[in-house]
């Protein structure tokens, strides 16, 4: 449906992975804070398998945010770390990151924003297959 700015939010990297590094969590923040994300409406249907592809249960739970959109506020559900999983010294693969950066960037989130996500620090990936994996992922994105 399209990129919605969501107030008193922001973004941190440092839900603990089965992998063991930092992945994507969305918290409370200061009133002045905004994330950034996209909204999408898919069929209800389709949610069990979108929560396990999400870590739903295993490092993630539901929750709720309201946020103004095309001047209705809508309220829609996200995935944020659980209590158990956050862990403020991880750092995300730079695969990771960079398939963050290709979302902001197709969604054309603020310039602002992006370098704000550009400037995390990102490590090496030391499961070589798994990186090239998803290295080929990033590629085959590129082309789009």
């Amino acid at each position: 449906m399209g990129v919605v700015p969501i107030p008193r939010r922001s973004i941190r990297f440092h839900n603990k992975s089965t992998d063991h590094s930092g992945n994507c969590d969305l918290i409370d923040s200061n009133p002045e804070a905004i994330a950034y994300g996209a909204l999408y409406e898919f069929n209800l249907a389709d949610k069990p398998g979108l929560d396990a592809a999400e870590g739903l249960g295993h490092g993630y739970r539901q929750a709720t945010v309201a946020f103004p959109f095309n001047n209705v506020t809508y309220r829609a559900f996200v995935y944020v770390a659980s209590v158990s999983h956050i862990d403020k010294s991880l750092n995300p693969y730079h695969w990771y990151k960079q398939l963050i950066l290709c979302g902001a960037r197709y969604h054309r989130f603020p310039d602002e924003y992006i370098a704000e996500l550009e400037s995390v620090p990102s490590i090496t990936d030391p499961d070589t297959g798994r990186s090239a994996k998803n290295g080929a992922l990033l590629a085959r994105m590129a082309e789009f």
